[in-house]
């Protein structure tokens, strides 16, 4: 068995990792940024690292044990297999797994028994336990799916507020807020808006929900059609079996009050956080590994 296990949560706005010892007790925490593999494989890697190395360092433990460390790691963008194989095998670490981070998500937030997770932050992803089986719902990255995440309300609230600049659709305080913030210049936007990543668009989602409080007719109609999408998905995961229901990931506790009643007894809140289940599955895996070996 390794001396040292690591486990990460990895999304497309940071990286936090945490370094434990071979029965899973957590002796140090790391953070850096965005590692989500399939948007941006290299960056993420690099975050990887060091998050790994902040991990050590909070620990008090050299960075060189990284070499020997088994890991976990609960990263988006996982579910393309390209993705996994080219960030697998420029890992520095002795063994490492790839999974769901919203598997990770499940073990820490229902560590046994049945439920679901969905996880609702720069990207959208849910999972389903029922007894030994595992599914997912989504998670197919922002370019065709993601829907009602932080980064699609931003891009749909970009886009807004150029039709409204150009008169096709009605303005409102918050697209006036946001063409101020680009000198009322739709240019802006566009460039901006071409260069940006999911966690750029994704630092929009939090404002809309803001002036969705204030009764703000732009963000109440945006904000309509992604509870709309995430409700429909619910239904799924209750069909599923998916009960009870963890809301996680950064905008879990703003789309909570927007959500269809039918689910609101569902919710249950998290035993722990997806940081400590990748320590919990690593813990399973170093385990598994070293009855192997005897």
């Amino acid at each position: 068995m390794p001396n040292y296990i690591l486990g990460f949560d990895g999304g497309g706005t940071s990286c936090r990792a945490a370094v434990a010892s071979a029965d899973g007790r957590i002796l140090g925490r790391g953070k850096s940024g965005a590692a989500n593999i399939l948007t941006d494989p290299d960056t993420a890697l690099v975050n990887i690292v060091d998050a790994a190395r902040a991990a050590f360092g909070d620990a008090g433990i050299d960075p060189a044990h990284m070499g020997s460390a088994a890991a976990v790691l609960g990263l988006a963008g996982n579910n393309v297999g390209d993705a996994v194989h080219y960030v697998k095998q420029r890992l520095p670490f002795a063994k490492a797994e790839i999974v769901s981070d919203v598997l990770i998500a499940l073990e820490g937030a229902l560590p046994a028994g049945d439920g679901a997770v969905a996880s609702l932050g720069t990207g959208t992803v849910y999972v389903v336990r029922r007894g030994a089986a595992v599914s997912y719902i989504g998670g197919w990255g922002f370019t065709i799916g993601d829907l009602g995440s932080g980064a699609r309300l931003g891009q749909a609230l970009l886009q807004e507020s150029v039709l409204a600049f150009d008169g096709i659709h009605p303005s409102s305080p918050l697209t006036d807020a946001v063409m101020a913030e680009f000198h009322d210049d739709p240019r802006e936007v566009v460039d901006f808006a071409r260069q940006a990543r999911p966690g750029d668009f994704g630092r929009y989602a939090p404002r809309l929900f803001e002036f969705a409080g204030k009764g703000d007719p732009v963000a109440l109609h945006l904000l309509k059609a992604a509870t709309t999408s995430i409700d429909e998905t619910l239904d799924v995961v209750v069909d599923r079996g998916g009960k009870p229901i963890c809301l996680l990931g950064g905008l879990a506790v703003l789309y909570r009050p927007w959500l269809a009643e039918r689910h609101q007894s569902l919710f249950v809140e998290p035993l722990a956080d997806a940081l400590t289940g990748s320590v919990m599955l690593a813990a399973k895996h170093a385990a598994a590994i070293s009855e192997m070996i005897a």
